[in-house]
């Protein structure tokens, strides 16, 4: 994994998004606490079921299906998470063996790609969206499990990638724009 030049020599705890990201980059950085805090909940959720089933013999009917959807939100928030403080995987065989001017260069272009797949992904969640929270008629009924609680979680999940699509699209164009200034910054002048 490689991480941006400035954030690898700081501790975990104090990396944050990095300049290039702007504005929704520290939105989205800031945003995380909000999932990650869920994750914890879902941990007490499953340990208050397990003791309610095999203590008390007394399981609950959503317990199940709230801890999946609170670790489906975090999962999904992650890929914009990840984007806005440039920690994602990426393979580097390339981009280790050129020099840095090549590097800026690249940043740019890996930026405009992903940002056309991020959209691509959103146009699809928006397909997902469209049969998940409308009826043939245009009218709202969100989709629901089907289990014997039958929360609206499925199309409520699928509503949140479509607006994480979109963030990430948004945010990897912020990106591009950002590394191009910084590239433009940092070529030398020529007299």
């Amino acid at each position: 994994m490689a991480l941006h030049e400035e954030q690898t020599d700081l501790p975990r705890e104090e990396r944050h998004a990095i300049e290039e990201a702007g504005i929704l980059g520290k939105a989205i950085d800031k945003g995380g606490i909000v999932f990650a805090v869920g994750i914890v909940a879902a941990m007490l959720i499953l340990i208050q079921e397990v003791i309610l089933r095999y203590v008390f013999n007394a399981p609950t009917i959503w317990a199940h299906e709230t801890t999946i959807f609170l670790c489906a939100l975090a999962f999904v928030y992650g890929g914009l998470y990840c984007t806005a403080r440039d920690s994602h995987i990426r393979v580097v065989l390339i981009y280790d063996a050129v020099g840095p001017g090549t590097r800026r260069a690249l940043d740019v272009v890996i930026s405009l790609v992903s940002a056309a797949a991020s959209a691509i992904f959103a146009w699809a969640s928006w397909e997902m969206v469209r049969r998940a929270a409308f009826r043939p008629d245009g009218s709202v009924r969100l989709e629901t499990s089907g289990s014997a609680w039958d929360p609206p979680f499925p199309a409520l999940l699928k509503l949140f990638l479509l607006a994480v699509m979109t963030a990430m699209t948004a945010q990897f164009l912020i990106l591009a724009v950002g590394y191009a200034r910084r590239a433009a910054r940092r070529r030398p002048e020529v007299r």
